[in-house]
């Protein structure tokens, strides 16, 4: 003997809630997208694409268990306007947050701070339109640029980070700036084991960041 079918409603309600069980575990399932905005430091200079900064955070990243892709969006030499130029195309539509690293150049040549600061402002101001979660990597001015510069240049970095309201991870280069064994050559550059250092000092600020960049924040 057959079973009567299920009431129309209730066969629509269990659809509905079927469609919507799919959805969320879609949404579960994504992989976030992150682009990493910067320059050499970001690029990974003289280094293998393996040992650039993006390709290793992503590897942590997801030896922890986050679904995320990182592309690496680093061009040597840039300033903080050169990345503002290219902004659009390094960052294309279905970024998810992008890690923000512009200003040594400018630093190391001694640009006007109110210049790299109006650039990176205009680039977080369009990321923020743009519903991109945004996390802003600090740079200090080297002391060859004289103290009331290296003061001016550091300010930069937490006051635009208190005003568009983004996560801030100080400096970029902590525990490897300086560092010979850390570095390339030209004592600026990091090598792949300072690499490894940026990467291990930034996975925390960058785990408690995501969570804003999966929702949307």
């Amino acid at each position: 003997m057959s079973l009567p079918a299920p009431p129309l409603r209730l066969r629509s309600l269990t659809l509905l809630l079927a469609v919507l069980l799919l959805s969320t575990l879609g949404a579960r399932a994504e992989t976030l997208r992150i682009v990493a905005l910067g320059d050499s430091l970001t690029s990974g200079y003289r280094l293998a694409a393996g040992d650039a900064l993006p390709a290793k955070l992503q590897v942590a990243l997801r030896a922890r268990g986050h679904d995320v892709t990182i592309v690496n969006a680093g061009v040597s030499g840039d300033t903080a306007s050169a990345g503002l130029a290219r902004l659009d195309r390094s960052v294309p539509t279905g970024t998810r947050g992008v890690i923000l690293e512009l200003g040594a150049n400018d630093a190391l040549r001694g640009a006007d701070p109110a210049e790299t600061e109006a650039a990176l402002d205009a680039i977080l101001s369009r990321l923020r339109a743009r519903g991109i979660s945004v996390l802003l990597a600090g740079m200090i001015a080297p002391p060859s640029q004289g103290l009331v510069y290296m003061s001016r240049f550091q300010a930069i970095y937490p006051r635009l980070a208190r005003k568009h309201g983004v996560p801030l991870y100080r400096f970029f280069l902590s525990g490897v700036a300086a560092v010979p064994s850390l570095n390339l050559r030209d004592g600026m550059h990091p090598n792949a084991a300072g690499i490894d250092v940026i990467v291990s000092r930034i996975l925390p600020t960058v785990e408690a960041w995501l969570p804003g960049v999966a929702g949307g924040g």
